[in-house]
């Protein structure tokens, strides 16, 4: 019975063994092992951030990255300056998105639904990406736009944009500590996506 007992012990401790080692290979084990709990929060929004992105031709692991760093998947949520559901959209952006697809009668309270959130975020997202494509790599610059608006993304870049430069001396200029980790976060999460081939 003894014998049994420890091969049991043995047997879990080569399990947890096996799963930390998996986490830590994903290169953030505390987000694996959170999606290891609870799958399905991490989950749930995969296939409509996939029918969102697609006519915004956005990668949709950059989305789900920004979802993740916005509300960490909370359609509820809501920002300090009034900001709204899993990307966080603001009053101003949604006004924008709105009057760009003519929606009538907009309400502020859609944005809580996750479907109407994800449109009007990676609308917004798609049209700074637009603004920066003269960039080598535009998502850092696109990334302090949808964080922190247009004009300071363009003090930061030294002008409109319009003139190359690259992605890392953009991010040394963000001289808003909030906003750059906002950048370097998504970045991160984006290229944990993409080096585990998955959202």
């Amino acid at each position: 019975m003894r014998f049994f007992f420890k091969l049991i012990i043995c047997l879990l401790l080569a399990a947890a063994a096996g799963i930390a080692a998996v986490a830590w290979r994903s290169g953030d084990p505390f987000y694996t092992l959170q999606e290891w709990i609870s799958p399905a929060r991490f989950a749930q929004y995969d296939q409509l951030i996939r029918a969102v992105a697609a006519p915004n031709e956005l990668d949709p692991m950059l989305v789900k990255a920004v979802v993740w760093r916005e509300s960490r998947f909370d359609p509820k949520k809501f920002g300090a300056a009034g900001e709204r559901g899993l990307m966080q959209v603001s009053e101003i952006a949604a006004q924008e998105w709105a009057a760009d697809k003519k929606i009538e009668n907009f309400r502020m309270e859609e944005l809580f639904d996750p479907k109407t959130n994800l449109e009007a975020g990676s609308w917004y997202l798609r049209r700074a990406m637009l603004h920066w494509q003269a960039q080598k790599d535009p998502t850092p610059f696109a990334l302090a736009e949808y964080n922190a608006g247009a004009s300071r993304a363009q003090r930061w870049a030294g002008g409109d944009g319009k003139r190359s430069m690259p992605a890392r001396e953009f991010q040394r200029n963000i001289d808003f500590p909030g906003t750059k980790r906002y950048v370097e976060s998504i970045i991160e999460r984006y290229h944990f996506y993409q080096r585990r081939g998955r959202m």
